[in-house]
């Protein structure tokens, strides 16, 4: 059915589209091209006419965070719009965040004016010869599925259907729409749209043959292993993963985790990487595992058969990625892994064997779980103070109506995470700076849930924590940040270490461009935005702390921040 409404604008009918597709937030870093749009918000503001509600955000890296933050917790893609190649160069870390972790998105931004006169929205400000690149697009290419600059007269309904259902097609991620302020500012007198978008997003399973060929081999393999790092991303895929696992009493190493894959309290789920596990394992089903075992370091037996599960199972868009894949189960992980349990209920399986196999893990679990318990309590009197032992404290405090989002500010290990959907950690490329709005967006999402951001030092300065602490503000976001501030980026420290473990640096335990001492006051910083701050270094405040930043939180609905002096 077609629908006719009133608009002044090419502006005004793509807010009135994007409403009708249902995007619930517009997330804007702003500039000369904004007019239209602006101009657009004001009037149906006014009248009350749908909206995707707007969001001002003072730095563009932010402003991904949110959506995808959103997006991360919902699955439903939102949208960002920045200002032509100023903005779009800010915010591409975000992008490059989303795209690998596959997070769909309609990613746009102002176009510099393409006439110098002659049409409202032509040039304008010296800026608009000097902001003008050649191919916009170009920047962001890489990162996104799809790109496109909006054109005079071109269909506005295709071009958008278009890119929501791209962003959302797995593999998701997202899609770059540039808009030229004339196309933008042109005036319309009414638009006419389907209420139903053109395109939907198809989902896809592996052939019938493929997954059954896995079957077999799962059914009869002596030692299976499974690797999972991002499951979780599509919480329906855990229900299935579980049975899968309960079946063959299959171990899931989920060292990596960027999601809940898997309860962190069943009997088969080992939090650490395969390692040794990895030579003794004869079928080795990886699931959504961008990096499952370190070439040259830790390997499978070469007579092992791998199995690969995901979207984009054999991670099409890296350039250089060559772990093996005997069988490889491309397409929706959740339905594939449905069609993997199916299969295995025709396959005969040994069931004394399976059962001693489920024993065997279940005590190394057990053994993990409680060597993890030794280590947190032998921190408890550690002063600077120790990741694990912090850690667990914050597990605590932590009931199934809490959010952890995690960037490099703890030990995930010290957790028991049972739901998908609780937590949520650092993108695989490592673009930092995600942590702050990703929290911020996990509360617009979830607003009856305590979202807790646990995040490292050098990460919280890549986040424009004074943008993030303003919109917190601003929108009354109640988040808890944690900052682990051990005064360095310790990624550096480490690689560097892994590469010279008898060189210059380790003699002197000096490693140059790591150091970030002095350490900030990052509490002054919340403070400065109406919220809860305290700087905590000895182990025995931190409790307390925690209890009087979840108050503030919980019953001030106020954001707060402790500062966690480190190591």
């Amino acid at each position: 059915m077609q629908r006719q409404v009133p608009v002044d604008s090419t502006a005004e009918a793509y807010i009135e589209l994007l409403a009708a597709r249902g995007i619930d937030y517009f997330f804007a870093n702003g500039g000369t091209d904004f007019g239209p749009i602006a101009e657009a918000y004001a009037k149906r503001l006014s009248r009350e006419l749908p909206v995707p509600r707007p969001v001002t955000v003072p730095h563009e890296i932010t402003a991904v965070a949110m959506a995808h933050g959103y997006t991360m917790v919902t699955g439903r893609p939102q949208v960002v719009m920045v200002h032509t190649i100023a903005g779009t160069a800010n915010a591409t870390g975000g992008l490059i965040n989303a795209s690998r972790t596959q997070i769909p998105m309609l990613f746009s931004a102002g176009r510099t004016p393409t006439t110098e006169s002659g049409r409202k929205g032509s040039r304008s400000s010296s800026i608009h010869w000097a902001q003008e690149s050649f191919d916009q697009g170009a920047m962001v290419r890489e990162w996104v599925k799809w790109d496109y600059e909006l054109r005079p007269g071109v269909d506005l309904e295709g071009v958008v259907d278009r890119a929501l259902a791209l962003a959302s097609t797995e593999p998701q991620g997202p899609v770059y729409l540039t808009l030229p302020r004339e196309v933008i500012a042109e005036e319309h007198e009414q638009f006419t749209y389907s209420e139903h978008p053109r395109m939907t997003p198809p989902r896809s399973v592996a052939a019938p043959d493929a997954i059954q060929h896995a079957a077999r081999v799962l059914a009869q393999a002596d030692n299976p292993v499974a690797i999972t790092q991002a499951v979780g991303k599509d919480v329906t895929s855990v229900p299935h993963l579980i049975e899968l696992a309960e079946m063959l009493n299959l171990p899931i190493f989920d060292g990596r985790a960027t999601y809940m894959n898997f309860p962190y309290n069943h009997r088969l789920h080992q939090p650490a990487l395969p390692g040794a596990h990895l030579q003794k394992a004869d079928v080795i089903l990886t699931l959504e595992s961008e990096w499952p075992w370190a070439p040259g370091t830790s390997e499978p037996h070469p007579d092992a058969t791998v199995i690969s599960v995901g979207p984009d199972a054999l991670f099409s868009r890296y350039p250089l990625r060559s772990f093996q894949s005997d069988i490889t189960l491309a397409g929706s992980t959740a339905l594939t892994l449905q069609a993997l349990a199916q299969a295995l209920r025709g396959e005969e399986l040994d069931t004394m064997r399976i059962r001693e196999r489920g024993r065997c893990w279940e005590a190394a679990h057990a053994k993990i779980r409680a060597d993890l318990q030794v280590r947190a309590a032998s921190g408890q009197t550690t002063q600077p103070l120790d990741k694990a032992w912090v850690s667990a404290r914050v597990e605590q405090v932590r009931t199934d109506n809490t959010l952890i989002i995690n960037e490099l500010g703890l030990d995930v290990s010290q957790f028991g995470f049972e739901h998908p959907g609780t937590y949520f950690g650092t993108p695989a490329p490592g673009v930092l700076g995600w942590g702050l709005g990703a929290a911020l967006g996990a509360k617009l999402a979830s607003p009856d849930k305590t979202v807790i951001a646990c995040i490292g030092d050098g990460s919280y300065m890549f986040g424009s924590p004074t943008a993030a602490h303003w919109v917190a503000r601003s929108m009354r976001l109640p988040v808890l940040f944690i900052v682990w501030n051990n005064a360095k980026w310790n990624a550096v420290a480490s690689a560097t270490h892994g590469l010279y473990p008898e060189g210059w640096t380790a003699r002197l335990n000096a490693y140059p461009f790591s150091d970030l001492s002095p350490s900030m006051d990052w509490e002054l910083v919340c403070q400065a935005a109406g919220g809860y701050g305290e700087r905590v270094e000895e182990p025995g405040q931190v409790p307390a702390a925690l209890e009087r930043a979840l108050h503030a939180v919980q019953h001030e609905k106020r954001q707060a921040l402790l500062n966690m002096v480190a190591a």
